[in-house]
């Protein structure tokens, strides 16, 4: 899927001219952060997967998913949707397109993880009919309270 919109929100595929704009948002929600010089060397990479969502009166992004596949699988390694923004369905509209661009390159299996203290995440996921396949203790370290267990996911595709 390269673009689509739904009268309020429109996908895109990201390049490396999203870097900055990914790096501001995902500084915003986690820490720690991924740099913009990290966003565009893995969207410079051939096996990345990645979507920005414009609300159509914004400049910028309002969310983004990316992800990448090897062989038959494929991972999403990062959601963020601005705090403005959510509710409104588009981390499914990410992660539904990101599975479709995923199927269309060959994997059959997409994995992720998240952490356990995240309910909305897991909810979504959940909803999406992701099975969850296990866990990471103490996997997600931020500078607040100690290591927090990550959930791993999978879903055919």
């Amino acid at each position: 899927m390269l673009a689509a919109h739904d009268g309020r929100v429109s996908l895109r595929r990201a390049t490396p001219a999203d870097a900055q704009d990914c790096a501001t948002l995902h500084a915003q929600l986690f820490e720690p952060a991924w740099d913009r010089a990290s966003f565009a060397s893995m969207l410079s990479h051939p096996a990345a997967l990645g979507l920005v969502a414009h609300g159509l009166a914004q400049a910028h992004s309002v969310g983004f998913v990316l992800g990448q596949v090897a062989a038959d699988e494929a991972e999403i390694l990062t959601l963020a949707i601005d705090t403005e923004a959510r509710r409104r369905g588009i981390a499914t509209r990410l992660v539904e397109a990101l599975a479709e661009t995923a199927g269309a390159a060959g994997a059959r299996v997409l994995y992720l993880e998240v952490a356990v203290d995240n309910a909305a995440a897991l909810a979504l996921y959940r909803k999406l009919r992701f099975v969850e396949r296990g866990r990471r203790e103490g996997y997600y370290v931020g500078s607040g309270a100690g290591p927090v267990d990550a959930v791993t996911f999978a879903r055919a595709l």
